[in-house]
């Protein structure tokens, strides 16, 4: 029988703490200065968590409070108000944008007769930035609404004709936010923060960079290229009128709260028929023999295991974020990152992993009564949990679902490659009895200290310890010295 969200729930909250050591894991291992990442199941937050610096320049640690630019995520809330408009009776799908926008009508007829629905899903053909895109390095200022027409009337603003191929265009949902301005009467500030933000009490979202609130934003970092190993600060800059396509800011907390409002059932913001709509496959996303992925109106379509995952990625100078939401099954995970080259994708895909991972626990029987009178008491699984290494690396002991599983947590999808544990007694486990190329179906044994923790640990005759005591250790090991 599936699970409810508040059983799913409560899942969550048992793997939260090992979804968060995973995180801060792979934060240290890629050397991203900060994560910020929240899991919501229903109406419940089960992680909350914020991992690292908002500023490696200062030091500064980073909270849950940090905001983040969150740059292409504002599609979605630019189709979402779209299809609260088009619910509304005063837009349609298939309104030509020249409709809203008269200025393309002048200067560009072809741009003008693209419709609403091909805008939202990228088959309009649109440029993306436009000749000269280098604001997106901070090279010079982002548009503002003049310099967004002349590149949307310039005579190669269409790349491919209508319906051609799924073209991502940012100057093409800079153009809805200019409609929605038409059809409002409001700045698309404005209309965003009363039809999306202050609807669902989001006090740390906003639809662009806001300069009173500057002390609060996490800094953005550079990637690290070619072997570099110290990060620059860059500064954030207003988005100007490609606001609808990449200006908002919001935090992991806020994301999951506005994710939840796109789930089934909930009318907060739509009606279930338009949540449907904006996440039916719209464009197929295909080159080169790839498998196809998918977009709907405004968010981004993946399939991952059993989940129809929908959410959008966003990239902004110094910050990467990505959140997922499976509408039916009331989950949303949101990782933000405050680097160029900021693996947030990985990030969210692996929190979901580890989740279902946990939700695949086969539910335990209880033993019958007469044995446990006679049985000896099991160890308690918490006890064995924890970080173990040694020269090849780290293993994991963790307990998701209610049962031990051995993972390798250097990897970006940990979920690929584990072996369930069980208790044989109180120093060993036993790994499951399947393929593979690690020691399953050998011992684990525990060497206790006298705190009882673990001093040391054998899995399949490999001797691991706690980190911090391998990495004391370490060079005389390696060295072959006494220790």
């Amino acid at each position: 029988m599936p699970r409810t969200p508040d059983q799913v729930a409560d899942v969550a909250a048992q793997a939260a703490p090992y979804l968060e050591s995973w995180l801060e894991h792979q934060r240290r291992r890629m050397r991203v200065p900060g994560v910020q990442a929240a899991v919501r199941v229903g109406d419940r937050v089960v992680l909350d968590t914020a991992l690292g610096l908002a500023d490696e320049t200062t030091g500064e640690e980073l909270t849950t409070g940090h905001l983040f630019r969150i740059a292409s995520h504002s599609k979605t809330f630019t189709a979402t108000a779209v299809l609260q408009l088009v619910e509304e009776g005063r837009m349609r799908l298939d309104d030509p944008i020249g409709q809203w926008v008269p200025a393309l009508a002048e200067g560009a007829p072809a741009v003008a007769a693209v419709t609403v629905r091909e805008l939202l899903g990228h088959q309009a053909g649109i440029v993306r930035d436009g000749g000269d895109n280098d604001f997106w390095q901070l090279l010079h200022p982002f548009p503002d609404e003049q310099g967004l027409l002349a590149t949307a009337t310039a005579g190669d603003a269409l790349t491919f004709g209508r319906n051609e191929h799924f073209k991502y265009s940012n100057v093409g949902y800079s153009l809805l936010g200019l409609a929605i301005e038409a059809v409002t009467g409001t700045r698309y500030a404005e209309h965003l923060r009363h039809a999306v933000i202050d609807r669902l009490g989001l006090a740390d979202t906003g639809p662009e960079w806001a300069p009173a609130r500057a002390a609060e934003y996490a800094a953005g970092h550079t990637a690290l290229l070619d072997g570099e190993v110290t990060r620059l600060r860059i500064p954030h800059v207003d988005t100007r009128a490609m606001a609808a396509a990449t200006g908002f800011y919001s935090t992991a907390r806020d994301l999951t709260t506005y994710g939840a409002a796109h789930f089934t059932g909930d009318g907060t913001l739509l009606s279930d028929a338009a949540k449907r709509l904006l996440r039916r496959p719209e464009s197929e996303v295909r080159a080169h023999g790839t498998e196809p992925r998918h977009y709907g109106l405004g968010f981004d379509l993946d399939t991952v295991g059993e989940r129809r995952l929908v959410g959008h990625s966003g990239g902004y100078p110094g910050h990467i974020t990505r959140t997922w939401f499976d509408p039916d099954a009331q989950v949303v995970v949101s990782v933000l990152t405050n680097c160029v080259d900021g693996p947030a994708d990985v990030l969210a895909r692996g929190l979901l992993a580890l989740l279902d991972l946990a939700l695949a626990a086969p539910e335990r029987a209880e033993a019958a009564p007469e044995r446990a009178e006679t049985a000896p008491d099991p160890a308690d699984p918490a006890r064995f949990t924890g970080r173990w290494a040694s020269l090849w690396g780290v293993l994991d002991v963790a307990l998701l679902g209610g049962r031990l599983v051995l993972l390798h947590p250097s990897l970006p999808t940990p979920a690929e490659d584990w072996l369930e544990l069980t208790v044989e007694d109180g120093s060993t486990l036993r790994q499951e009895a399947a393929a593979g190329f690690g020691s399953p179906g050998e011992a684990v044994e525990y060497t206790w200290g006298p705190d009882g923790t673990a001093t040391e640990v054998r899995f399949g005759g490999l001797t691991t310890w706690p980190v911090d005591a391998f990495l004391a250790r370490r060079a005389g090991q390696v060295a072959g010295l006494p220790r």
